[in-house]
């Protein structure tokens, strides 16, 4: 992975992540083309592998952003920890020969933000030591960036909104944490991102959004990290979950404003959303994308159980992998459904709910449980009866992925950017 970029960042004391922002930033003034940068949530291998398999064709930098529940000290739902996640992203790259930047990053990094926290009900110190273990393993395996995110409070009443003062103090108690470990140990700059795009963060109003950044800006002073800036803020632009609409006028208006303190604005649940060309035109640093390409990597099986299917009527095949209900099947056993429950849905028998809705609680629950036994076995089962018919399975797989990846990187100004960042001097285009 792109090791001068790196090392023309080592040089200006500035991670890799800072370093690119301020390059695009400055490839911007001359080319008058805005971009930003494109983050995929590596919730599979296949999405991994369909990254950095885009960002080649692409010739673009690729950000990968890890929630705690995907990877994380105890494997997480993906059986990665930190250290075999990097490892994993580099043993990839050299495999198809990429050697543009990848940037590698913890997602929303605070206590309960990590499902067994909440559904154990941890206390907040247990909770938070956590938290900064999983931060440290992050800057030892080689992270290049980490959002930190305490927005969430399970202690408090329900309803309750926590303190954007209590959320200010807590991320510079994180960001404190992590820059001590990183510094004592010689590890190299790292970025940092924080705010959070859910209501109970308390950003979304912009008297308490500069509370925080002011609040922020202090405390890091106190503890004499002048020096040490988040390049990223997140900010609430009108996409959720369950809304695809992104919102240009409201995020030039936070990009404005953090712009006043250095640095821009990150856009999260951005999957599936109608007008992604607005981003850099509203001048978003970054976007994160995620269960779009879980429901993607969903689609690619069920196209390959179809052709299964035929091959089994044809008599080319003994037997299914009947992977289509296996999936299933693990989703509804995983309980993880019940995360997305909506209001007036039953969050106790899964086929109480409409059909149209437990297709969608499959498919972005799939996530979930890529990495179990049955679903493995099934798989592989798959493939192999795809092999035995001339099949390259993972080229069909992949290709799904890959081609709503490419939206981005298209629609976000990113085509062969890594063509200029890599210029000693700027290539006028």
């Amino acid at each position: 992975m792109n090791a001068s970029l790196r090392e023309r960042a080592l040089l200006n004391n500035q991670s890799l992540m800072d370093f690119i922002l301020h390059e695009i930033k400055r490839i911007e003034t001359e080319t008058k083309i805005p971009r930003t940068i494109f983050a995929a949530c590596p919730n599979s291998l296949a999405v991994i592998k369909a990254s950095l398999r885009a960002a080649k064709r692409n010739n673009a930098p690729i950000k990968f952003a890890a929630t705690l529940n995907q990877v994380d000290l105890d494997g997480g739902y993906t059986g990665l920890t930190q250290k075999q996640f990097v490892k994993t992203i580099r043993q990839e790259a050299n495999a198809i020969n990429f050697t543009g930047p990848v940037i590698i990053a913890i997602d929303h990094g605070g206590p309960w933000l990590k499902d067994i926290q909440t559904k154990e009900r941890w206390s907040f110190d247990r909770a938070m030591n956590a938290v900064k273990k999983s931060f440290e393993a992050a800057i030892e395996a080689g992270y290049d960036l980490i959002h930190v995110d305490p927005t969430i409070d399970i202690t408090l009443p329900k309803g309750e909104i926590i303190n954007i003062d209590v959320v200010a103090k807590r991320t510079i108690d994180l960001i404190v944490h992590s820059e001590k470990f990183r510094i004592q140990n010689h590890f190299p700059p790292i970025a940092y991102e924080v705010g959070t795009e859910e209501v109970h963060g308390g950003l979304a109003d912009m008297k308490v959004f500069n509370r925080f950044l002011d609040l922020l800006k202090q405390g890091l002073a106190d503890n004499n990290l002048n020096d040490v800036w988040p390049c990223f803020v997140v900010g609430k632009v009108g996409t959720d979950l369950h809304t695809a609409t992104f919102d240009p006028k409201v995020a030039r208006e936070l990009s404005q404003t953090v712009g006043q303190y250095g640095s821009v604005i990150k856009g999260h649940y951005s999957d599936n959303v109608s007008n992604p060309e607005d981003y850099p035109a509203s001048g978003m640093g970054a976007a994160n994308v995620g269960p779009e390409f879980t429901e993607r990597e969903y689609e690619g099986l069920l196209e390959l159980c179809s052709l299964e299917d035929k091959f089994l009527n044809a008599g080319k095949i003994p037997k299914t992998s009947n992977l289509k209900d296996t999936l299933w099947s693990a989703v509804i056993a995983s309980g993880r459904w019940k995360k997305w429950i909506q209001e007036g849905e039953s969050d106790s028998d899964f086929y109480a709910n409409g059909h149209v809705r437990q297709e969608w609680l499959v498919k972005t629950g799939c996530r979930y449980i890529w990495e179990n036994p049955e679903v493995l076995a099934a798989r592989g089962k798959l493939y192999r009866n795809m092999e035995l018919n001339g099949i390259d399975a993972e080229e069909i797989l992949l290709s799904h992925i890959e081609k709503a990846m490419d939206k981005y990187f298209n629609k976000f100004n990113l085509v062969d950017l890594n063509v200029l960042l890599e210029a000693d001097e700027l290539i006028t285009v």
